[in-house]
């Protein structure tokens, strides 16, 4: 399935949707599989699998160190899309940073994506103003690019990345890196608000910060069509790194908790 097709199923179903990040590879490329099963079995919508790099420039603490993690078990471009292309039952997209794709080839990097059913493609350290070579490739193999908007975002600037934006809108709850906060931005809803003015049918989903059921029912409350996940399901695999049991158990029941409050 599509992203644009999941976001119309939950729409009709009056259902926000559960965007669940991973680094891929971590604690181990054989893991991510499991790790992947268990949030789709407590019920996110659409994966986002993190294909870690030696500079994440977007990342928080939590991240990183699990970008670390996969870097030292032997992660790499290679073996990401061969654990991708295992992993089904939701949509899927790839968040990396653009000097891996551009190691590997826009238009490679875009064939693997449609090889292992990933339909889009999010890249936090490419500017709209530099993104027309991929979007040239992401349009000749069918690929979303995913682009950001954060609270800074001039009316100007979000117009350009309106026009270019697919799938959906990756909504920047607050400047700086992505990590899990007690409280959410005030500036959230008023930010949900003005976008949604221009974004015509395109939807919106929140990220950075949103770590608890509540956070997810005051974006979609906002008028969000999704809410991203991904430092506190990283968290959880910290946190249980010698249990494996518990900790796919954790993800599985955390995804329940956090897939409850979409409902509009």
């Amino acid at each position: 399935m599509k992203l644009k097709e999941k976001f119309s199923e939950l729409k009709k179903k009056k259902q926000g949707a559960l965007i669940g990040f991973v680094t891929a590879g971590d604690p181990t490329p054989k893991d991510t599989q499991d790790i992947a099963e268990a949030m789709i079995r407590g019920g996110i919508d659409i994966l986002e699998l993190g294909l870690p790099f030696s500079d994440p420039v977007a990342d928080g603490p939590v991240i990183q160190k699990a970008g670390e993690r996969a870097l030292k078990a032997g992660m790499n471009p290679d073996i990401f899309f061969e654990i991708a292309g295992k992993i089904n039952g939701v949509p899927k997209a790839v968040l990396t940073y653009y000097n891996i794709v551009l190691q590997r080839g826009l238009d490679k990097f875009c064939y693997d994506c449609v090889k292992t059913d990933i339909d889009g493609i999010v890249i936090p350290d490419l500017p709209i103003e530099e993104a027309a070579p991929l979007l040239k490739a992401c349009k000749k193999h069918g690929i979303c690019l995913i682009c950001l908007a954060a609270p800074t975002t001039t009316e100007s600037r979000l117009g350009k990345i309106l026009k270019e934006a697919d799938g959906f809108l990756y909504v920047v709850s607050v400047a700086g890196v992505t990590g899990a906060r007690k409280e959410l931005s005030a500036q959230v809803t008023p930010l949900v608000k003005r976008i949604k003015q221009k974004s015509g049918d395109l939807p919106l989903a929140v990220g950075f910060g949103i770590s608890k059921p509540e956070h997810v029912k005051e974006v979609i409350d906002a008028g969000a069509d999704g809410a991203i996940v991904g430092s506190a399901f990283v968290k959880i695999i910290e946190e249980n790194l010698g249990d494996k049991t518990k900790l796919l158990n954790r993800l599985e029941d955390y995804a329940r908790e956090l897939k409850s409050a979409t409902l509009k």
